[in-house]
């Protein structure tokens, strides 16, 4: 079992996944930190000094000990923007990835030789003539 888990980690696929995933987990806090920092504020400040991330719906109001219920749809909002960001970082890394790829060159085809029929057939016909 060990050895088979060895074949299993080590495989350069696995160890290229495993990469990735943690060079995308950084890449994700980067540009989580992009849309929360820098995108954001700008953003609230062109449309009137909007602060996304105070953005929310009260249900109901806090009381007393109780805290308040309410849906932040703010913090949705950067969210979906950090997706958007992500995913068209990605789309780009992508494509630039698979332009960077040198193309397959398409193996040349062996010379067709002579079918086994054919082989048998000129033996044959050699065979016949010697007789």
């Amino acid at each position: 079992m060990w050895s088979e888990f060895k074949k299993f980690a080590f495989k350069g696929n696995v160890i290229d996944m495993a990469v990735g995933v943690i060079i995308g987990g950084a890449f994700g806090k980067i540009v989580t930190s992009l849309v929360n920092d820098l995108l954001m504020p700008v953003l609230g400040l062109l449309l009137g000094k909007i602060n996304f991330s105070n953005l929310k719906i009260v249900l109901t109001p806090a009381s007393g000990d109780v805290a308040e219920a309410a849906i932040y749809y703010g913090s949705f909002i950067q969210s979906v923007v950090d997706f958007l960001l992500v995913a068209v970082c990605i789309f780009f890394f992508v494509k630039l990835m698979n332009r960077a790829k040198k193309p397959e060159e398409p193996k040349p085809e062996p010379p067709k030789g002579p079918t086994t029929e054919e082989l048998l057939a000129e033996i044959r016909d050699l065979l016949a003539e010697k007789k």
